[in-house]
């Protein structure tokens, strides 16, 4: 097919940016040369430092970045240009041809390229490494040759773009996937190196999607979308971003995928069956979408999704998916296999919930997603050994899985230099560059620490240096300490995550105020140089339970799951975990002693991350209300987050059926319509606050004592705030409201447990 017409001045923009060369901004400071976009985001109550602002120190945080930068500065550009310049009728320059998902035949090709631009133009603007930024520059002006030879920049002819939109492509190939990650390392290089000819070569591309999808009908179009396109949504929105063009924006909206967004916008979880991978991406281009226009509906598409993943898909180191594709809600358990949790799924998964929080910043919880799945399993993805610092595509979590060993690229087998490049060798060169991007943000004269890794912020705003010292999560203290001008009044917000209790803070040895799990605390005063500010977070260890299986469990201890090391010793079911003898470093299990490790440590040896529990249940129960005869279960049978508990005629549903799960001391208690947990109100710690199931995140509000009153009857004290379960107003009517309240004597805080299996 012959190229779609072009103007004139475009192509003879493209020839000559193809001439001239790059126009950058030399001789500045790494930081400095990032373009800021000419419209800022809508709805936002949060912002993120710039690259360069803040830097990690000695830890595993730093050895992952190093190991990536090593692979970066390694690469042949020219192999990374073959499968651009073979398309595009230009000689390949004796260069080799990759192998793996870049191969010149392989449906994936020329993805990769612009995962590579985008982790150069973080090194540069991260670090200033002038190696990684001129090979964003050579492959800058060499796709720009590409582009000018006949009007159009891609891996694949033409033709796959017209039968895509026809619906008659029959080889596999996914061509707006790749033009998407070449939309993104174009834009990236133009805002972060300061390439101009990465500017001009990014709009002619995103022309040329315009010209094509313009021709589309709506029908035509959501067909297509059937195709995997990436984020094709989210790239387009922040070029409108970046230009201020509202042409992009509306390029940008023809990718809504109706049949993805519609459900989700009406809080629907129709994900079973799903590719994982294909979905996410879409979540964020939402966000963003929401972030260009203020429309709500993207908020709620982005914000529901993110609920129903992490709630009811979503295994205990933080990945989702098996096999590259979402299962029934809360299947879990049913799905322990070698291609779990699919690396670049997590990886994006990260980036939505960044998305998320900057719009809502108090929901601290979403950060706690956040550390469990960068540091379970992005984290622990790369192989430490390796000084390319590769990466597995899965994370096997079968009884005695591994990393490093598996079939082709499914299973946990580590990606290479140029025989793999899977789309998560992708991700994972581009997310271990930006490891520093979520620990610290402002607002005003707030600053907000998120995370706890070895860093300096370099908080130029205000002439102020933070340097955080910590050996996270191995310890349970972190330090902050001040230097620079300091000047007036200002803030420091600290996250204090759900799985502590009794975190303790301190300014200058002198106790401060804390705040409850789950919600963050602030510290306000004038501060000066050399003030430090120590914060500690007591860790435990919590037995984490399956969704679709209370007695099959993953231990955690702090935020880091742990695993048993099993050497060579081949395991084909979760053993059998006495849960009494757990500690942080050794565990009883089929009756001997295994160590136990964190989990992002689980390198070498073939490991154990879920385990048979039979000890952790206790029966599966309904609590009978001793004042009204009525039995708790939780509104209209809801399985959402924040389903509140009632009390009911026993009408035999399930919502009134809870599995009691032994939890040291205390017990939590399941639900077994939602496989959520009895928690209360924002982990509220006063009388008639709200009683409710959630997600089980370990928090201590999750936690009851059952105190025996020796008539058959319990008291069940909240083991975050010491008050007991309790029916609103003594009611004994149906659909009274659950609470707590302080131990007054009444009957309505008495409750009878039947045992129903």
């Amino acid at each position: 097919m012959s190229p779609l017409p072009l103007t004139r001045r475009s192509v003879l923009g493209v020839a000559l940016a193809s001439a001239a060369g790059p126009t950058l901004l030399r001789g500045a400071p790494a930081a400095a040369a990032v373009i800021p976009p000419v419209r800022a985001d809508l709805g936002v109550a949060a912002y993120p430092f710039e690259f360069g602002q803040v830097r990690l120190t000695a830890g595993r945080f730093l050895d992952n970045q190093n190991r990536t930068l090593n692979y970066l500065r390694f690469v042949d550009v020219d192999r990374l240009l073959y499968v651009f310049r073979a398309n595009h009728g230009r000689s390949t320059g004796g260069a080799a041809a990759n192998g793996g998902w870049d191969a010149p035949s392989f449906p994936f090709r020329s993805h990769v390229q612009g995962h590579f631009l985008t982790a150069w133009a973080q090194a540069w603007a991260v670090l200033g490494d002038t190696a990684c930024r001129d090979k964003a520059n050579y492959m800058v002006a060499e796709l720009a040759k590409c582009q000018a030879a006949n009007g159009y920049l891609s891996g694949f002819p033409e033709s796959d773009f017209t039968a895509l939109e026809a619906r008659t492509l029959s080889n596999g190939n996914v061509p707006y996937y790749c033009v998407h990650k070449t939309l993104a390392g174009l834009l990236d290089v133009w805002r972060y190196i300061g390439n101009t000819q990465a500017r001009t070569v990014l709009l002619a591309l995103a022309g040329w999607v315009d010209t094509r999808t313009a021709r589309l009908t709506t029908a035509q179009m959501q067909a297509m979308l059937g195709t995997e396109f990436g984020g094709m949504n989210a790239v387009l929105t922040d070029v409108y971003q970046q230009t201020g063009d509202a042409r992009w924006l509306t390029v940008a909206q023809r990718f809504d995928h109706a049949a993805v967004f519609d459900p989700l916008a009406a809080n629907q979880d129709r994900l079973n069956g799903l590719h994982a991978n294909t979905q996410v991406p879409k979540w964020i281009g939402a966000a963003r979408e929401y972030k260009a226009t203020a429309t709500t509906r993207y908020r709620d598409i982005a914000s529901n999704a993110w609920n129903i993943t992490v709630g009811a898909h979503t295994y205990a180191i933080g990945g989702n998916s098996q096999a590259e594709h979402f299962r029934p809600p809360n299947a879990i358990a049913a799905y322990l296999t070698n291609d779990t949790c699919e690396h670049c799924n997590t990886v994006n998964m990260l980036q939505l919930t960044r998305e998320l929080w900057l719009i809502d910043p108090n929901r601290a919880g979403y950060f706690d997603f956040y550390e469990q799945a960068l540091l379970n399993h992005v984290i622990g993805a790369q192989n430490p050994a390796d000084n390319h610092g590769h990466v597995t595509y899965f994370t096997p979590l079968r009884a005695g899985g591994r990393r490093g060993v598996g079939p082709a690229w499914g299973g946990g087998t580590w990606s290479t230099d140029y025989t793999t490049f899977w789309c998560c060798q992708g991700t994972g060169v581009e997310v271990n560059t930006r490891l520093m991007d979520s620990v610290y943000f402002r607002n005003g004269n707030t600053l907000t620490v998120n995370l706890f890794v070895p860093s300096v912020l370099n908080w130029t705003q205000r002439g102020i240096t933070v340097t955080q010292t910590t050996t996270f999560p191995a310890g349970d203290t972190t330090t902050l300490t001040l230097s620079g001008t300091m000047s007036g009044s200002w803030s420091i917000r600290v996250r204090i995550p759900s799985w502590t209790s009794g975190a303790t803070i301190s300014v200058n040895g002198t106790s401060v105020p804390s705040a409850a799990p789950g919600t963050y605390a602030t510290i306000t005063r004038t501060w000066a140089a050399g003030d430090t500010v120590t914060v500690r977070l007591p860790m435990r260890v919590v037995m984490r339970a399956a969704n679709d299986n209370p007695a099959v469990q993953a231990i955690t201890y702090g935020p880091a799951v742990l695993a048993g090391n099993y050497g060579n010793t081949a395991l084909t079911t979760p053993p059998t975990l006495d849960v009494s003898s757990v500690t942080r470093t050794t565990a009883t299990a089929n009756g001997a002693t295994v160590n136990l490790v964190p989990f992002y440590n689980a390198h070498g040896f073939n490991y154990s991350v879920y385990w048979n529990t039979s000890t952790g249940t206790t029966g599966t129960y309904k609590l009978v209300n001793a004042a009204s005869g009525l039995v708790l279960g939780i509104q209209d049978m809801s399985t959402a987050n924040g389903g509140l508990a009632l009390i009911w005629g026993d009408t035999g549903t399930a919502d009134h059926r809870w599995v009691r799960i032994t939890d040291g001391d205390a017990f939590r208690f399941r639900n077994v319509n939602s496989g959520k947990v009895l928690g209360v109100d924002n982990m509220s710690t006063a009388d008639n606050a709200r009683v409710l199931q959630w997600d089980d995140n370990g928090t201590a509000d999750h936690r009851w004592a059952l105190l025996d009153q020796g008539n058959g009857t319990f008291k069940i004290r909240n083991v975050n705030s010491g008050k007991l379960l309790a029916v609103l107003n003594n009611a004994t009517t149906q659909g009274a409201q659950v609470v707590q309240e302080s131990d007054n004597g009444s009957a309505d805080n008495l409750w009878r447990l039947t045992l129903t299996t």
